[in-house]
């Protein structure tokens, strides 16, 4: 079982088990155990809502057990930033730790850390493009008169014809 807090200072246990897995195709309609396939893990780290739908019915006993219960739009109120990050590493730790083989628990393991790996050399390069004044320069070079489309200097004539070399019906 792993932790994670939200925004708003609540602590949240998740804690994959066949009854979460059940609640989460039921209430999400997401199949936890595509994660051996390899296409769940992209889903949840390119679709933030997805993910934090299917974190909040994991928990979602505990939510309902909470005074006042947390409801699913409070719940999202409560999910950006570092709190999704954490989320989705308690998520997904926990449904490797899940899984019934411990040739799927290793294979899983190891694209996870493969996946944190290059998401971390993508972020690395981003701020390498960033500190060294790239990005900016291309930038500028962008919005030099010719080299936008539309723009001076551009052929595809992508502005419309004046109404008067329009021909009239």
């Amino acid at each position: 079982m792993k932790t994670f807090a939200d925004n708003a200072d609540r602590t949240w246990n998740v804690s994959i088990n066949v009854a979460a897995v059940k609640r989460v195709r039921d209430l999400v309609g997401v199949d936890l155990l595509e994660i051996v396939e390899g296409t769940l893990i992209e889903k949840l780290i390119r679709d933030p809502i997805l993910l934090c739908d299917i974190i909040y019915a994991v928990c979602k006993p505990q939510a309902d057990e909470r005074e006042p219960p947390v409801t699913d739009e409070e719940f999202g109120r409560a999910m950006a930033g570092d709190a999704i990050e954490h989320a989705t590493t308690a998520l997904l730790e926990d449904l490797v730790s899940f899984c019934p083989s411990p040739r799927d628990r290793a294979n899983l393991g190891r694209v996870l850390e493969a996946t944190n790996r290059v998401m971390d050399k993508a972020r690395d390069l981003i701020e390498e493009k960033l500190d060294s004044g790239e990005l900016e320069r291309m930038a500028e070079q962008a919005l030099v008169p010719g080299h936008l489309p539309g723009g001076a200097g551009d052929s595809s004539g992508s502005v419309p014809e004046s109404s008067d070399s329009i021909r009239a019906p």
